[in-house]
């Protein structure tokens, strides 16, 4: 599998670029059978690199507030293919509770515990095409899987209203009433909104901020998710300590 992938970690697939320095803020609700709760992602990517499985990653940084309070605090990995398609390598999501952190029992990494990876987004998204494997984690229950709905919708945030907009339909098989929900991509751009579709956590989201880091910023940023990085192999030493430690390979986000 490594030889299918870029010798660098840069992703510039059209529906989900990910270039070091860029952040983008997704706001909106969780309902659940406990009620409606505000929820706030942050979506950062760093400019580490990090190995996974033989295969050079882009690091991304994500942050989940639920009513303000810190939920989650994720560390993702991503690699694109020769090809132009995006994967998924592993998630190391923290949890937290009332600000406190929990652990991190969801943590996967592909070629440890049967996990494999999968694509997040294939090269050329056609509709009615068969659905794509985004990754699958046996031991913690992780099966994501997306199929191509339709291209050129139009769907409108608080940062603009964007055309020609491509969705896909997000199912975890492993888990037929949890998440089931509609992602939007804008072209050059990335994920813009979430809408549910079914199961017990109704989730809507939409893009209110893009925000491009400077070099402080983005060090700042490098800086803290190396910290979770060094975490992790404490938190997970059978899972997450197989893999590399991640090193700074952008210190600075492009002019």
């Amino acid at each position: 599998m490594p030889a299918d992938f870029q010798d660098s970690p840069r992703i510039d697939n059209e529906w989900i670029p990910l270039e070091p320095g860029m952040e983008y803020t997704l706001e909106g609700t969780v309902t659940s059978a406990d009620g409606v709760q505000d929820r706030v992602v942050v979506h950062t990517v760093t400019g580490l690199r990090k190995i996974v499985n033989g295969v050079a990653t882009r690091v991304l940084w994500d942050r989940d507030y639920a009513d303000a309070q810190l939920a989650e605090s994720e560390l993702a990995f991503f690699a694109q293919t020769g090809e132009g398609a995006v994967w998924l390598l592993g998630e190391y999501p923290e949890e937290y509770e009332n600000g406190e952190f929990v652990g991190a029992p969801s943590t996967f990494i592909s070629g440890v515990d049967g996990a494999v990876a999968g694509i997040v987004m294939p090269a050329a998204p056609q509709a009615d095409t068969p659905a794509h494997v985004q990754a699958h984690a046996p031991s913690v229950g992780f099966l994501d899987c997306g199929t191509v709905l339709r291209h050129g919708e139009q769907a409108c945030t608080p940062v603009d209203c964007f055309e020609n907009v491509l969705v896909i339909e997000e199912t975890n098989p492993l888990d037929p009433d949890g998440g089931h929900q509609h992602k939007f991509y804008s072209a050059g751009l990335g994920n813009i909104q979430v809408t549910a579709v079914g199961g017990a956590d109704q989730e809507e989201l939409r893009l209110v901020k893009i925000r491009r880091l400077d070099a402080p910023q983005l060090g700042a940023v490098n800086a803290e998710a190396l910290t979770l990085d060094r975490r992790a192999f404490e938190v997970s030493p059978d899972v997450y300590g197989t893999t590399s430690r991640a090193v700074i390979d952008t210190p600075a986000p492009r002019d």
